[in-house]
């Protein structure tokens, strides 16, 4: 392909040659303050909060599932695992399918989906009907998490990627508020069916504003979605000298984010402090504090570099997660702020470290970043009920600072390796 004299790069460490990534002159990019930007963020927005909502909408309600249900912290926690290990598995799938097809199509086709079954979930009487539509709905989820990523990398100026991916992450954490703010209060007054269903009605919602606002890919070039050429993507991914650190940090940071939110509510809900579940859900405003670290984060990096601004990041989920263990609710709160704002910080850095990074077949490259982050997900998530049932919340806390501690030895290696 030849290239224009008036080519971009996205990044000094961006190869060249990927068949994803146009060159292009700068006019062609979407730059910021203009209205092609506005429709872009306020539809990957609206994208991100309806995924989140849809996502972590149970993780408030988990101990209302538990007695509706009959089943014990550790198997109700199961409904947010089984959604996040379905997204995780979808993500290699829906993020190579992307880049075969295009984005849009597959981004608002899997958004439908999702807030569908979430819509049937409402109207299930077992608990196996929940997982297989908890299922359905992650496994949906899948074609927008990667793909919303790798849209902005492709499309926005380079200049103001970071920003852009910031802004994203910012409707992720104001969609995990809004999910668990809802279901929680909505189950208090109501009860968790008319919650999840109100959910599903506004994912459904967003879905269609995404799909009538979100421009068309200007540079995306379709890649073979044949088999032999995954694998040499794959490949050339884990072979990378830093795709395989960030994959390793989005494991642990989610699996620490989500651990902490599973089993809050149980600590908050039990002796000494016997909250309503209202007033539970409502701890959600601490998400408030991601959307606004996450854009911060952003542009932070373009001042001291992604490694000091992760390591930092890292460093403050840590801290607000060792306040957690002190006893006032009031320390609690701050804690779990601190800690909410350092995640979507890190988040946003590790998540936006992959586009630039990435040789070739960046959708595949986002897909297997996301996949690592959901895993830690579904996987750390199970874990702590364990150590909840054991050791209560020190075990709690024990077990997301080990987390945290090999995410902040991850990031070291990633800034000594100066990526």
């Amino acid at each position: 392909m030849r290239r224009s004299s008036h080519a971009v790069t996205l990044d000094d460490n961006a190869l060249p040659d990927s068949p994803t990534v146009a060159t292009a002159p700068s006019a062609v990019w979407i730059k910021r303050g203009t209205p092609q930007f506005m429709r872009v963020t306020l539809a990957l927005f609206s994208a991100g909060l309806a995924t989140f909502a849809l996502l972590y909408c149970v993780q408030p309600i988990l101990p209302v599932l538990s007695a509706q249900f009959g089943v014990s912290p550790a198997e109700s926690s199961i409904s947010l695992s089984v959604a996040t290990g379905l997204m995780a598995l979808g993500l290699l799938v829906t993020g190579p399918l992307s880049d075969a097809i295009g984005r849009k199509n597959v981004m608002v086709t899997a958004l439908m989906l999702a807030a569908l079954c979430t819509l049937i979930s409402a109207t299930m009487n077992s608990w196996q009907g929940i997982l297989l539509m908890r299922a359905l709905t992650g496994l949906s989820l899948s074609g927008v998490a990667a793909v919303g990523m790798t849209y902005l990398s492709e499309e926005i100026h380079p200049s103001v990627i970071a920003f852009s991916m910031g802004l994203y992450i910012s409707g992720n954490s104001i969609g995990g508020m809004s999910g668990r703010l809802l279901s929680g209060v909505l189950t208090d007054f109501f009860s968790w069916r008319v919650a999840i269903a109100a959910i599903g009605c506004c994912a459904l919602a967003s879905a269609l504003m995404f799909w009538r606002i979100l421009p068309p890919s200007r540079h995306f070039r379709p890649a073979s979605l044949r088999p032999r050429s995954l694998m040499i993507n794959f490949r050339l991914h884990w072979r990378d000298a830093g795709l395989p650190l960030l994959f390793a940090e989005g494991f642990l940071l989610m699996g620490a984010f989500v651990t902490l939110f599973n089993y809050i509510g149980y600590r908050l809900l039990g002796a000494p402090y016997h909250l309503s579940q209202a007033i539970v859900g409502l701890l959600s405003v601490v998400y408030l504090t991601g959307s606004w670290s996450s854009p911060k984060a952003g542009a932070l990096t373009t001042r001291l570099g992604r490694g000091p601004v992760l390591l930092g990041a890292t460093a403050l989920m840590l801290t607000g997660l060792l306040i957690t263990a002190l006893s006032a609710v009031w320390w609690i709160f701050l804690g779990m702020m601190l800690f909410t704002a350092g995640f979507f910080a890190a988040h946003s850095v590790a998540s936006g470290w992959i586009g630039p990074r990435a040789r070739r077949a960046k959708g595949q490259a986002s897909s297997l970043y996301l996949f690592s982050y959901y895993v830690g997900s579904s996987v750390a998530g199970t874990l702590g009920g364990l150590f909840w049932h054991r050791f209560g919340w020190t075990g709690i806390t024990a077990f997301i600072s080990a987390l945290l501690l090999l995410a902040l030895l991850v990031g070291w290696r990633l800034q000594q390796k100066k990526l």
